[in-house]
């Protein structure tokens, strides 16, 4: 007898029909799957047996053959465990055929029938609606996160035996509710803390660097790349992380997206089916190529993709591998990176702000007013160069930072709390949300080329002033056109409908001077 069960491949982040065919003929007993299974699939017949048996049902001791179509496809993971169970129960007699009612199917069996997660539960969900299912049964560990998406029944499943029950008519599962979605819970126990790989500062803790704070909010309130460049100790990093606090929640849209990615790459917190805030990565300069831009045999996503819609800090920009920066460079004008491969070739986003640290020379020290250079001036060049000049001309903001001096570290006053900024960032960035209404474009650092062009006019004073600019700090017009985005920010976060020349002023002051320097 034959059965069809549907259940879901994940390619990329985007799902894949896969239909589960169970065929049992007479014949001595063999077990025969086929379909481009990994090893983890093949090993499914261990579990899918102990699990059946232990569920008081009857594994078949025929023919067996089940088939993972379309063959071409590469089926990889346990998801199809509980899928191929219920095909064998169908193909066996046990289960009547029909009653899924061409209901998708995922889960994971353990040896005792229960069933247990697994990844990519919400792109399945949403591959399974746009495809016309009515319903999908899913772990019901993972079953939150599936009923994220609206328009399909979501069934929570404990066990093999239960859903066994249940088909049968003997007990019946309950439809897992829709939430409702709302963002902007940022308590300390929320999600940031599990996609963040840094614990954030409160901007009132950070003493002086009045410029540098001025300089991380305009990076988050337009959405812009900033690179710091200061001595050991002049709180780069710091600021990096206090930047966690001031980043403005992500729109729905925004969180679904960040969701997805983390629950294909089986990162997604237990407790919370939905990220709810931006996500901040800060992987390591040892990160491998592939764990930074993403690849693999089978390619995955890496920490430009996990880090899509929020912040990627670099600490130690210069240690990173060479090769793995120079690969930056595509995403960060893109905002997608593309993996290609022999089988193919897969899409993941990339839509990061991109936060960098780095010392001005090996040593730390070149252009420290108090303490003295050890480099020679061919070693601050050689350092300094290893980051191109096409990578720094895709940066919107340049920081050079100095020293704390004792007197601002030891004044007990307070500056602004971490609250405070972020409100007028969340202002700033509601500006930007009005303006682009009806775009794919959620703030000033998106705009293309046209949109430069129309959303970031200046008047005469402030063309006679980039003029001038051009010439005094040469720049590309990759450059002319991020100044233009950076002062279209200022003057957000100013509450100005016009560019103004203060505003390109500012702007300005935050372009490259470790060359001026040398």
């Amino acid at each position: 007898m034959l059965a069809k069960i549907y259940s879901c491949a994940i390619i990329g982040l985007e799902g894949h029909i896969v239909e589960v065919e169970v065929d049992s003929s007479h014949g001595l007993t063999f077990y025969m799957l086929v379909g481009l299974p990994d090893a983890a699939v093949k090993e499914s017949a261990e579990r899918v047996r102990s699990a059946i048996r232990n569920s008081g049902m009857r594994f078949p001791t025929n023919r067996v053959t089940v088939n993972l179509a379309p063959a071409d496809v590469k089926k990889m993971g346990p998801a199809y465990d509980l899928p191929i169970a219920l095909g064998l129960l169908m193909a066996s007699e046990q289960l009547d055929t029909n009653a899924l009612n061409g209901a998708l199917v995922v889960g994971e069996l353990a040896l005792d029938g229960s069933v247990r997660h697994v990844r990519g539960v919400l792109p399945m969900t949403a591959f399974a609606r746009v495809q016309g299912f009515k319903k999908i049964f899913v772990p019901a560990i993972d079953a939150k996160e599936a009923a994220l998406i609206p328009g399909i029944d979501v069934m929570a499943v404990n066990s093999l035996g239960e859903l066994i029950g249940a088909l049968s008519g003997e007990t019946q599962l309950l439809i897992v509710p829709t939430p409702t979605l709302q963002l902007g819970n940022r308590d300390a126990n929320n999600s940031a803390s599990t996609i963040a790989m840094l614990p954030a500062t409160d901007f009132r803790e950070i003493k002086g660097q009045e410029t540098a704070k001025r300089a991380v909010e305009i990076a988050a309130s337009g959405g812009h790349n900033l690179l710091m460049i200061g001595s050991p100790g002049s709180g780069k990093t710091l600021l990096a992380r206090a930047m966690q606090s001031i980043l403005p929640d992500p729109t729905i849209e925004e969180a679904l997206e960040v969701t997805r990615i983390y629950s294909v790459s089986d990162m997604l917190p237990s407790d919370m089916p939905m990220i709810q805030s931006r996500p901040f990565r800060a992987p390591h300069h040892t990160i491998s190529h592939a764990g930074l831009i993403g690849g693999g045999k089978i390619p995955r996503p890496g920490e430009v993709t996990l880090a899509n819609r929020g912040v990627l800090f670099l600490d130690e920009l210069p240690e990173f591998d060479a090769r793995s920066l120079e690969v930056l460079r595509q995403p960060m004008e893109d905002k997608v990176v593309t993996i290609s491969r022999a089988a193919g070739s897969l899409t993941f986003p990339a839509r990061f702000q991109l936060i960098a640290a780095m010392n001005p020379c090996k040593c730390g020290w070149h252009g420290d007013p108090s303490k003295p250079c050890t480099c020679a001036p061919a070693q601050v060049m050689q350092y300094q160069k290893r980051i191109s000049g096409p990578l720094l001309d895709r940066i919107d903001l340049h920081l050079s930072m100095t020293r704390v001096a004792y007197e601002k570290l030891a004044d007990a006053q307070m500056g602004e709390s971490s609250e405070t900024i972020r409100a007028r960032v969340q202002a700033a960035r509601q500006r930007q949300a009005t303006r682009f209404a009806g775009l794919p474009i959620y703030c000033n650092a998106d705009m293309g080329v046209a949109e430069v062009r129309q959303y970031c006019l200046v008047d005469d004073a402030g063309r006679s002033l980039m003029k001038a600019a051009m010439t005094r700090f040469q720049l590309s017009a990759r450059s002319f056109h991020r100044v233009l985005k950076t002062a279209r920010t200022i003057a957000d976060m100013a509450g100005s409908d016009s560019i103004q020349v203060p505003h390109l002023a500012e702007a300005l002051q935050y372009r490259p001077k470790m060359n001026e320097e040398n």
